[in-house]
């Protein structure tokens, strides 16, 4: 197969994300370090996390790209979704740190240095505005790209919190708003993130893609001519964007088997987004035992 991935095709986007926000993670450690902020600090380690995630999709995006062998017969593309896994579970991680640490600072609120900490979560958030723009289409694409989009919308919604927190504590003193809005960015990850941990699953498991009717893919494929039954019908996804599908068709009596090869694959690749394809053609009366759909 020399279809190329989703992510092997955004890796330039993914290496200017990679840039700037490893970049910013470096300016909050100064900024957290110079003005004794906690709450920078903090955040840093969370886009220490990201730099991790993103640079973990950079390598799966690589590994994507290498040509198949005898013993990866369809290349490393299943590279992508690890990696997704392995984003999923960071963000899963990343938000409970978020929330325990919140806990810890409803419990005892620091001082924060307002201003400064404003002035470097302003950065963090023209940054992440700019990381979101460029991978906001892929992400709909590949798993891979949405755990790193994940990533750098969780940085935007730290930064968001972060100004709006030092709005609050610079007007009123009032400490609890950092830990207050920490609660809110956490809880704002978690569903998105269970989504994506989801999604990585049903791959590793071969099921069915979504958006695809495994029923009206049976229903395509019996009506092409020359076509009686249909059996051992499989749809699966190598990785995000790359569907594969094999099945098993009976022949009416003396149909051409080179027909009915090309009429299959044509009502199904012209149908669903299915790139792949393998059909095993049987003549009548031909007997096999069906144990799958």
């Amino acid at each position: 197969m020399e279809q190329l991935s989703v992510t092997a095709k955004n890796r330039r986007t993914l290496w200017v994300v990679f840039g700037l926000t490893f970049t910013y993670f470096l300016v909050e450690v100064v900024g957290g370090l110079v003005t004794n902020s906690l709450a920078l600090l903090a955040d840093a380690a969370h886009m220490l996390t990201d730099v991790g995630g993103l640079g973990l999709a950079l390598f799966a995006a690589w590994m994507s790209s290498k040509p198949a062998t005898p013993g990866r017969t369809y290349g490393y593309y299943r590279v992508e979704i690890l990696a997704a896994l392995a984003n999923a579970v960071v963000l899963f991680l990343m938000s409970f740190f978020i929330l325990f640490e919140a806990y810890r600072r409803f419990r005892e609120p620091p001082e924060v240095s307002s201003l400064p900490m404003m002035a470097v979560a302003g950065v963090g958030f023209v940054v992440n505005v700019i990381g979101i723009l460029m991978l906001r289409k892929a992400s709909s694409e590949s798993l891979n790209m949405k755990g790193a989009y994940l990533e750098v919308v969780g940085d935007l919604l730290g930064s968001v919190g972060v100004l709006i927190a030092g709005v609050v504590m610079l007007t009123t003193g009032w400490w609890y708003a950092d830990p207050l809005f920490s609660v809110v960015i956490g809880l704002f990850i978690l569903p998105r993130t269970w989504s994506l941990l989801s999604d990585a699953v049903g791959v590793l498991l071969e099921g069915t893609p979504a958006g695809i009717d495994l029923a009206a893919v049976r229903d395509a494929i019996g009506k092409v001519p020359g076509v009686v039954g249909v059996h051992d019908l499989h749809v699966w996804a190598i990785t995000s964007g790359v569907n594969a599908l094999s099945v098993h068709v009976v022949m009416t009596a003396g149909e051409d088997l080179g027909g009915i090869l090309v009429r299959v694959r044509e009502a199904v690749a012209g149908a669903f987004p299915i790139s792949h394809v393998t059909v095993q053609a049987e003549p009548p009366g031909f007997v096999e035992q069906e144990t799958h759909l």
